[in-house]
């Protein structure tokens, strides 16, 4: 099976205001957004990526270009327009602040799957689109690169928790316990009979064992021996 490392795009002016941007053009990382889109970029420099799919804004562009710069072979980077922020309709532009004081605001928080923002779009479509465009996406790398085949998926925040939802089995009203930071890495397998999770909003740590053979199907009973802890440095 092949293996889809989820990046959120590195921190942005929106953000940092706690505004919430959605598909508002023109919003790009700030500094520590850069920052830590090149700290992601060192951590996945270690894995021979065979793609790098983003989210056609602006900001999610900038972070798979950290990506992108740190890779040493020639990767397929598409732009995917399902991977898009969600449609957040008439609450695009608006202050965090200001939104939770709506109605809807609760809803949001306690049943997702509900809510259908403002002349926007739906949450649960927002996670059907992005599920089926990962899952489509997965298949096609490991169909033409092999079962070893790792590529990276460069999204936003609520994309990234519905796709890890839909992938631990969990209904979307759960999913506000996800949590997704900027430029994290999660890690998730697609096998045959069900998705593996490996990782969840990891800012750090080392990413060699992903460059290690193709993993089998099966989850060993037990949990396993895991994949080989790096190797401390020697003085």
């Amino acid at each position: 099976m092949a293996t889809v490392i989820l990046v959120r795009h590195g921190r942005t002016t929106a953000n940092a205001t706690g505004l919430l941007a959605g598909r508002t053009p023109g919003v790009l990382l700030d500094q520590i957004g850069r920052d830590q889109a090149v700290v992601t970029g060192e951590r996945l420099a270690a894995v021979p990526l065979v793609g790098v799919v983003s989210s056609p804004l602006e900001r999610c562009r900038e972070t798979a270009q950290h990506i992108i710069d740190r890779q040493s072979g020639t990767l397929l980077t598409p732009i995917d327009d399902e991977l898009s922020e969600c449609d957040y309709g008439d609450w695009q532009g608006r202050t965090l602040q200001d939104l939770s004081a709506e109605k809807l605001w609760s809803v949001v928080q306690t049943q997702p799957s509900a809510v259908t923002f403002p002349n926007g779009e739906a949450m649960a479509a927002m996670q059907a689109r992005s599920v089926a465009a990962i899952r489509r996406l997965d298949a096609a790398f490991e169909a033409e690169h092999g079962p070893g085949a790792v590529w990276v998926a460069v999204s936003h925040g609520d994309i990234i928790k519905s796709i890890l939802a839909d992938a631990f089995g969990m209904h979307l009203d759960l999913f506000q316990r996800i949590n997704v930071g900027p430029a994290s890495v999660s890690i998730v397998r697609y096998g045959s009979s069900r998705p593996t999770v490996h990782a969840t909003n990891t800012d750090a740590g080392d990413l060699s064992w992903l460059a290690a053979s193709a993993p089998t199907a099966d989850t060993p009973v037990g949990g396993g021996a895991g994949h080989q802890a790096p190797h401390a440095s020697r003085a």
